[in-house]
């Protein structure tokens, strides 16, 4: 029996079957972190990540996930470890219902690192970009799409091995009821997404020296693969529409599709003439809905739609705002009048003007204006009332304790009146005295774990 020739109705579908009803919504939280030995602070290498992951499957019962004899991953509880292209290593939780689910799984996970890397002498730093190290320090991670990534990266853009080997980020994943609930979502996240960007920035070093950036992860992105990443300018249009989406991502060049187990290099082609069977390489092979719900996680927007709506800006950082990043967009994306409210306050927005917005706050953090010229940090005071307010609507419907009590650390950054990078950054050129190793063996990520607890 012939295989089943895929439609563009089909990868439609396959997003659009994501409304839910209210009731149904969930939220997801996604994490990455640099692992570092202690004794000398290099990365952690592939075998010290299989023995973290062995002992992980050992005592905390995680499911192993293989490529060949590789371990690559543990699976429990719908939640994955993953290993990450430099050996970063990420936790994708479950869909949650709530918030106090979310930061107990997150620290649940924190204590069993911890558990498992005492006797290994490894310990785990929440940075936007690794510090010190440069790319000659890190060994890629043996799994095939990366191979195939690492070799396609130079050819489309000037960062994108630094994007894969030494970024890590804090996601937060949301879901929608219907088309013009995804769209509203859509383009509040994204043009808000800046003002995360900066209250996140957690960058400003690289090989050991600051540089003029206060999150140089958002910069690494732009410079990475200008097909898939960045911000997508089109979902402001009139038009815009699940259809609109596939559209974009038809057009995106593939990266690699599977067969038996095995990695095909299709870089450089798109989905769009996959499907229509004009790949000279691979004449016979047809294109799946599993091919294309690969081809989805290989494009790396700021906003990245699937069967859920994914927000992609923020820096990696300590444990803390891990929970604080998925209850701040709770609160506004949640709650239809938080939402509505929000929408209506920055609809007037010009894409030059978020696009300008997005290039500042990656290089002055919480010191710089929104597009309506109205200081940061005031407007971000704004919003975390707005996300406070409604997470308290949610929880009175919802009848449980106020999830608004995750947003502390976010004010405790705005009461600082600094970025996380602009903090580091003063450290450096003080206290450090230009010495990085110091980030590494001081206990100021402990410090800002206890002032920003929850």
């Amino acid at each position: 029996m012939s295989e089943k020739k895929l439609t563009k109705e089909d990868l439609i579908q396959s997003i659009s079957r994501g409304c839910k009803p209210k009731k149904l919504w969930k939220i997801g939280t996604e994490h990455e972190k640099f692992g570092f030995k202690k004794k000398n602070l290099k990365p952690i290498c592939f075998k010290d990540i299989s023995k973290i992951f062995t002992a992980l499957s050992k005592k905390f019962k995680w499911r192993k996930i293989y490529e060949g004899n590789n371990i690559i991953s543990l699976r429990k509880n719908n939640a994955s470890i993953t290993l990450e292209p430099g050996g970063q290593i990420e936790l994708s939780g479950s869909p949650l219902k709530s918030l106090f689910e979310t930061c107990r799984e997150v620290n649940s996970h924190q204590k069993e690192l911890d558990n498992v890397c005492k006797s290994l002498d490894i310990d785990f730093m929440g940075m936007g970009v690794l510090p010190k190290w440069g790319l000659e320090d890190i060994s890629i991670m043996p799994k095939e799409r990366y191979k195939i990534m690492s070799a396609y990266m130079p050819k489309v853009g000037t960062r994108g091995l630094d994007m894969m080997l030494r970024t890590t980020t804090i996601q937060a994943n949301y879901d929608f009821s219907s088309e013009e609930d995804m769209i509203k979502k859509f383009r509040v996240s994204q043009s808000l997404q800046p003002a995360i960007i900066a209250l996140y920035a957690n960058s400003p070093f690289v090989n050991g020296k600051l540089t003029k950036y206060l999150s140089y992860r958002s910069y690494i992105w732009t410079k990475t693969d200008k097909d898939r990443c960045g911000l997508l300018p089109f979902i402001y249009d009139e038009c815009f529409s699940f259809e609109r989406y596939v559209d974009y991502l038809l057009d995106v060049p593939m990266y690699f599709a599977i067969r038996n187990n095995k990695y095909l290099n299709f870089c450089g082609h798109s989905f769009r003439h996959f499907m229509e069977g004009k790949i000279k390489k691979f004449p016979n092979l047809i294109a799946n809905i599993s091919d294309w719900n690969v081809h989805m996680t290989t494009v790396f927007p700021e906003v990245r739609l699937k069967a859920f709506i994914e927000l992609r800006g923020a820096d990696g950082g300590p444990w803390s705002r891990v929970c604080a990043l998925p209850a701040f967009w709770a609160g506004i994306l949640y709650d239809e009048e938080t939402l509505d409210k929000v929408w209506d306050s920055i609809k007037h927005w010009k894409i030059n003007k978020i696009r300008e917005f997005y290039q500042n706050v990656r290089l002055y953090g919480l010191r710089t204006v929104n597009p309506d010229g109205e200081d940061l940090a005031e407007f971000l005071k704004r919003l975390l009332n707005y996300s406070s307010k409604g997470l308290e609507k949610r929880n009175v419907r919802s009848g449980e304790e106020c999830e608004k009590v995750f947003l502390e650390p976010l004010w405790h950054i705005l009461r600082n009146g600094r970025s996380p990078g602009e903090t580091w950054k003063n450290l450096f050129i003080s206290e450090w005295s230009n010495d990085i190793d110091n980030i590494y063996k001081t206990n100021y990520f402990k410090i800002l774990k206890e002032n920003e607890k929850v």
